[in-house]
């Protein structure tokens, strides 16, 4: 039976500086940062030596030594992402047709980690020509291919239904939630577990986006990293980290008594056809997907509330998102409140767009703006409200989050608290 209108009812958040869900909040409310220097590797040879890293012990999580062994940290994150946010949900698993509970994944580089990790041991610190496969770790196939992962949250949750990875790039956290939302609206299950994973601080992560000068090179000051929309920022700060969701039809929710923490009211996504890396300043693309997203929800873009940016402090994203924001919501855009949380916890990649929506749905849930840190000095051409440094208190009831990824992608989703949009 098909899902008109599907809610979220459970949430499970695992990032930096903060391993479940109220401590995220409580950490992005206050305005705190989690950038530091690289402490997972050697990174002094790097042109950025700085990161959003999750002090993340797999044991004190609940994970076994075979999981742990098994599991790349990726799905580590995700495993325990998705128990959190089961338990949240109040949902018993036990009670469901397993066929009838479907998982999606979204990750950017997979199992990056333990891929990099495992080529040093079977090359011998990349001494060898030829690789030494008596050293590799029985699972190394696994790491390899992206769908592990939601294999791993699917047998963690005893989801049967279709079970699926989204990657889409730095997209992947909203194309993952915007999937699930389809097979729910067609009809193909009854409940699905859907968020996004990733844990990308390796060397050769770093060593990517050194290539293309992406990341941000204030490595004396860490914690100040991180400036979206700021006039001196210089790139963003690579994360880790994982959000997962329970989402359910919103009226089998409610019959059941669950907590509603939103609806998922629209969503949309596009592609620029354009360049890798760079965006047109006019934001053309990332609007087009936001009026998508609208035109679902049957929402005016005058009456969203909160924007929860992309922000990822690139020059160039900031001035495309701003511009798309312009175009959308005309002009209440410059008193809607606009904030982005990577400037606390970092980016991280396919799964920063979940954690974004947990942040979306949170800031409805008390009514609280969190802030944008390390915004001192705006970009002229930045010129929106981005609640600088310091949380503020709005009522929300309509929320866009939007996404935008190197190859082109674009994507939007509007959140909104069922009867009052």
């Amino acid at each position: 039976m098909s899902a008109s209108r599907v809610a979220i009812t459970g949430i499970g958040v695992i990032a930096p500086g903060a391993n479940d869900a109220p401590a995220f909040w409580d950490l992005i409310s206050a305005g705190k940062t989690s950038t530091r220097n690289i402490t997972a590797f050697d990174a002094s040879q790097f042109r950025s030596r700085i990161a959003a890293e999750i002090d993340f012990d797999p044991y004190a999580s609940g994970l076994t030594a075979q999981e742990v062994r098994r599991m790349d940290r990726s799905a580590q994150l995700a495993v325990v992402a998705a128990r959190e946010s089961i338990a949240d949900s109040g949902l018993d698993m036990n009670l469901l047709d397993p066929y009838r509970v479907g998982v999606t994944v979204g990750t950017a580089v997979g199992a990056t980690t333990s891929l990099d990790e495992e080529f040093r041991v079977v090359s011998d610190d990349g001494s060898q020509d030829f690789f030494n496969h008596r050293y590799a770790i029985p699972n190394l196939f696994n790491h390899m291919i992206p769908s592990s992962i939601a294999a791993e949250v699917a047998w963690t949750v005893g989801a049967q239904g279709p079970v699926a990875v989204v990657s889409n790039g730095c997209t992947s956290g909203i194309d993952s939630v915007g999937h699930a939302l389809d097979i729910l609206r067609e009809g193909r299950a009854d409940v699905m577990i859907a968020g996004a994973t990733d844990a990308p601080i390796s060397p050769i992560t770093v060593a990517c986006f050194d290539a293309i000068k992406a990341t941000s090179t204030y490595n004396d000051s860490p914690a100040q990293a991180s400036r979206p929309f700021d006039a001196s920022r210089n790139g963003f700060v690579l994360g880790e980290g994982s959000a997962i969701f329970v989402l359910e039809p919103l009226d089998r929710a409610v019959a059941r008594g669950a907590k509603v923490y939103a609806e998922i009211s629209g969503y949309g996504s596009r592609s620029n056809a354009f360049h890798m890396t760079g965006l047109r300043p006019d934001g053309n693309e990332l609007a087009v997907a936001i009026s998508a997203a609208l035109d679902m929800a049957r929402v005016d873009g005058r009456d969203v509330d909160y924007v929860n940016a992309h922000g990822s402090g690139t020059k160039q994203n900031d001035r495309h998102e701003t511009a798309a924001v312009k175009k959308t919501l005309g002009s209440t855009a410059y008193e809607t409140p606009v904030s982005s949380i990577k400037s606390m916890i970092g980016h991280s990649l396919g799964a920063i767009g979940s954690i974004e929506i947990a942040a979306s749905v949170l800031a409805m849930k008390h009514n609280i703006v969190p802030p944008t840190a390390n915004l001192h000095d705006p970009d002229p051409e930045c010129d929106l409200d981005y609640v600088p440094n310091t949380a503020r208190e709005v009522e929300i009831n309509t929320v866009l989050t939007v996404g935008s990824g190197f190859g082109g992608f674009q994507s939007a989703m509007v959140l909104t608290t069922p009867g009052k949009k």
